[in-house]
């Protein structure tokens, strides 16, 4: 079985990552993914790039720790995280989360789990380059709404 996480300089093809995770098992009747893309602007500026940093070895532990979560809340049999790093454009994939289950309902709401644990908790660092130079943004956005949603506490609440 392939890595459920990945953190990866290298883009990912959709398609090869979603027929890995649902390959040969017939209980699959659903597949739910997210990408997400590096935008122009943030905040108001534009922004020319992006880069992202982790801590390799727990970045991937600790969404790794989410996965399992997500498999104890949700009736789902496979989930698969890839996240890049390093140096990002506008347009460029930043991360993809792909859920698979028997119904869409579980793969929707265990797609939609990972990702706002991936905005709200995961240690990425990023950087951004506005018109008005470099800029290091909290990659970690807190979004309460989103943690209440799944009964999980904001850190230093």
């Amino acid at each position: 079985m392939a890595a459920r996480v990945l953190i990866q300089m290298d883009d990912f093809n959709l398609s090869e990552e979603i027929a890995a995770l649902r390959a040969n098992d017939k209980r699959v009747g659903a597949v739910c993914g997210f990408i997400g893309t590096v935008r122009d602007r943030n905040d108001g500026l534009s922004v020319s790039s992006m880069e992202l940093e982790h801590y390799p070895g727990m970045t991937e532990k600790a969404i790794e720790a989410m996965i399992d979560e997500a498999c104890v809340r949700f009736d789902i049999f496979a989930a698969r995280v890839i996240h890049r790093v390093g140096l990002l454009q506008p347009l460029d994939q930043v991360v993809m989360v792909a859920v698979t289950s028997a119904h869409r309902g579980e793969s929707f709401k265990a797609c939609e789990f990972l990702m706002d644990y991936l905005k709200t908790q995961a240690p990425f660092w990023k950087k951004e380059q506005t018109p008005e130079g470099a800029r290091w943004v909290d990659a970690r956005v807190t979004d309460d709404a989103a943690l209440a949603r799944w009964g999980i506490s904001a850190p230093n609440a």
